[in-house]
């Protein structure tokens, strides 16, 4: 699990096909430091597992499935990647919860800059879009972020504070470039439990009445 905070930004140095997947070669420093073979590594929104490192570099494995879901399946040697290490239990929580499991992939319409921040206007698929909700929580490449208003057409808007741009990839990205995004988990509990038959049959006026509304 992670938070959505970038603690580094790494470069792809190798990738090399392997059995309908992908073993890519990272470059890192700091996420390197306390790292051990089997560790959960967020590499653009997606958790991947170290299989090897050294004192720089890192290698995982991407398989079919998270190639076909996500957007590390036109990856090219040389991209700018955000890097995050998996949560520690006595850490601060201080983005929101992240899986590294993306629900899909976003395309960047727009990047404008509005003072000192920057705003990205982004399209997704309609399936993904319900999910997303004004100042909702969201990860775009594994980034912690606020969706700052969206629109009918399953477009949205998010607003990037400088440090953020700063230190992510965000500051390399250009227009017509995919995303990878995930949605808030809790956002899917919650659909889960009002879509389950005994929710559903207890709609009702009555009930909402019971409910205090």
């Amino acid at each position: 699990m992670f938070t959505g905070l970038i603690e580094e930004i790494g470069i792809v140095k190798k990738i090399l096909s392997v059995g309908g997947g992908l073993k890519l070669l990272i470059s890192a420093e700091k996420i390197l430091e306390d790292s051990r073979i089997g560790d959960s590594i967020c590499i653009n929104g997606v958790c991947l597992t170290i299989t090897e490192f050294s004192r720089i570099t890192f290698w995982v494995d991407a398989v079919g499935a998270t190639l076909l879901k996500s957007t590390l399946s036109k990856i090219t040697i040389g991209t700018k990647v955000n890097l995050e290490r998996a949560i520690r239990a006595d850490s601060r929580l201080g983005g929101h919860i992240v899986q590294g499991h993306v629900n899909g992939i976003g395309k960047i319409l727009q990047i404008k800059r509005h003072e000192e921040n920057y705003l990205l206007k982004i399209s997704t698929e309609n399936n993904l879009f319900r999910y997303i909700i004004d100042e909702g929580s969201i990860a775009i490449d594994g980034i912690s972020l606020t969706v700052s208003k969206i629109y009918s057409d399953a477009v949205f808007d998010i607003s990037v504070i400088p440090h953020t741009w700063k230190y992510t990839n965000l500051q390399y990205r250009k227009i017509g470039e995919n995303v990878n995004i995930e949605i808030d988990i809790l956002i899917k509990y919650v659909e889960n439990q009002f879509m389950s038959n005994s929710t559903v049959n207890k709609f009702s006026e009555k009930w909402f009445k019971e409910l205090g509304y």
